[in-house]
């Protein structure tokens, strides 16, 4: 086991590595003068002293190499640069975005995974009939549905036709709420981009456990428990169910780890201020060292949940944990 696990461990410090290596190259092989990116509409104006002192500040009067070192010097120091155009270190700025990115998307996760097990493990237990065809058309149905046509629609529905949500932003602005009150607050523009982010990400989970749970009620091991007159609903929670949570687990891990990066189109639509719309913001206005520390940090938020994966799967099956203690 330990060797599985070491093994595991170097593959995924080997992962990282070329992540952040190809994180450091992207922008620098971007095009445009990097002088237009720091200085704006003021670059043209700027003497010769001047735009070298620029390049000079953030390192790139420096060798390539040179550039690459000093990088991971600074990530060493939880350093993640400066933004360009918001003139602020990113840091700061992902400490303040990430929280509402997590309520967003921590809660949209949970919500997902425990109506997409429950419907998808429904209906592969009554496969074939009326319930299994009408949520397998509907799940199918609502996954092809573009996520900010969805939001659109809610915000055409519950906030300007019948006006129960706000539609936009995570708090009342200049409304200086506090207490229980900033709490229904944040509620009450939390519902819309959450009831948004939860319909389009149900289907993947749903078909998950659908078909997960087709293939295990095929084994024998089921047949055996139907004939010692086990309740059908011990076989299905308590033997069909728990054997078929290994892919969905595969799937709510990848998604704990895409979550730290926001839902950039739906914090869009409805200018909620999480990692998304900071993507979406630095992304517009070429704010490249805002988008490479971003990238950054979901390329080790989605290491840590494959890690985490990793560590899961023994507890969720035991046939894991004896082929990792061969290894």
């Amino acid at each position: 086991m330990l060797r599985f696990l070491a093994s595991k461990f170097t593959q995924y410090a080997l992962v990282l590595f070329i992540g952040i290596t190809i994180n450091f190259a992207l922008p620098r092989a971007m095009p445009g003068d990097p002088i237009v990116l720091l200085a704006g509409e003021e670059a043209m104006r700027l003497s010769r002293e001047q735009r070298l002192a620029l390049l000079a500040e953030y390192d790139l009067d420096q060798p390539l190499l040179v550039q690459y070192v000093r990088y991971w010097q600074k990530l060493a120091q939880g350093d993640l640069g400066y933004s360009y155009v918001k003139r602020r270190p990113i840091a700061e700025m992902i400490a303040e975005r990430l929280p509402w990115t997590l309520l967003l998307t921590g809660a949209s996760l949970v919500l997902a995974t425990l109506i997409g097990v429950a419907l998808g493990a429904l209906a592969a237990w009554k496969r074939g009939g009326r319930r299994d065809l009408g949520l397998l058309g509907l799940l199918i149905f609502l996954d092809s549905l573009p996520s900010f046509w969805v939001g659109m629609m809610l915000i055409a529905l519950f906030a300007v036709r019948v006006p129960l949500f706000p539609a936009f932003g995570a708090v009342t602005p200049w409304a200086k709420l506090m207490g229980w009150d900033y709490v229904v607050d944040v509620a009450r523009h939390l519902v819309l981009p959450l009831a948004t982010l939860t319909i389009v990400s149900v289907p993947n989970i749903f078909l998950t456990t659908r078909y997960a749970m087709l293939s295990v009620l095929g084994q024998d091991f089921i047949t055996v428990a139907r004939a010692k007159g086990v309740k059908e609903q011990w076989v299905l929670f308590r033997h069909a169910l728990r054997n078929a949570l290994l892919p969905v687990a595969t799937v709510f891990t990848l998604g704990l780890g895409f979550a730290f990066g926001g839902a950039t189109v739906i914090e869009t639509v409805f200018s909620y201020p999480g990692i998304g719309r900071l993507i979406f913001e630095a992304m517009s206005g070429r704010d490249y060292p805002v988008v490479q520390a971003a990238f950054l940090m979901i390329t080790i938020t989605v290491i840590a949940a494959n890690i985490l994966a990793d560590l899961l799967y023994p507890l969720l099956d035991p046939r894991v944990r004896r082929e990792g203690s061969a290894l």
